[in-house]
């Protein structure tokens, strides 16, 4: 499976991932980002996320992984977090996403963790399949800013 780092050239491919993942999770009215923006944040100085591409053929774009790097205080090790992933429907069943977790296990030393919706079977049992379970005692929290 050809799997590579996006560059910055790969913005509009991208994007279109992240469209395309937001329709398919019924999320669309959530997708705010300005893709210059999104470019400077992924592509510029120092960037605080990564995004790692699947592809077929003749380099044609069909997956991402949008990650960055965490830190595990109790092993001491950095980790990755995996903020998205998606293989565009046409293109699964071929190996790009288990192809791409992969390319991210071999990035860390530490772990790869990531959030999958409750209502999304068919990625649970993708997960499951390769060896991952879920996180128990564990309830996601979310501040987006100071409180009214």
């Amino acid at each position: 499976m050809p799997i590579r780092d996006a560059v910055a050239g790969d913005l509009p491919s991208v994007a279109a991932l992240i469209r395309a993942l937001a329709e398919y999770e019924r999320l669309t009215h959530e997708v705010t980002f300005d893709e210059p923006e999104l470019g400077r944040w992924l592509f510029g100085p120092d960037p605080p996320a990564h995004a790692t591409l699947a592809t077929e053929g003749d380099d044609e774009v069909v997956g991402l992984a949008l990650w960055y790097v965490t830190f595990s205080t109790f092993t001491g090790r950095p980790g990755i977090w995996l903020e998205d992933l998606f293989v565009l429907p046409e293109a699964r069943a071929r190996g790009h996403g288990r192809a791409l977790l992969e390319a991210l296990m071999q990035r860390t030393r530490g772990r790869l963790e990531w959030a999958v919706l409750d209502w999304n079977a068919p990625a649970i049992q993708f997960y499951e399949r390769l060896g991952a379970r879920p996180v128990d005692g564990w309830t996601r929290y979310r501040w987006t800013g100071p409180p009214a």
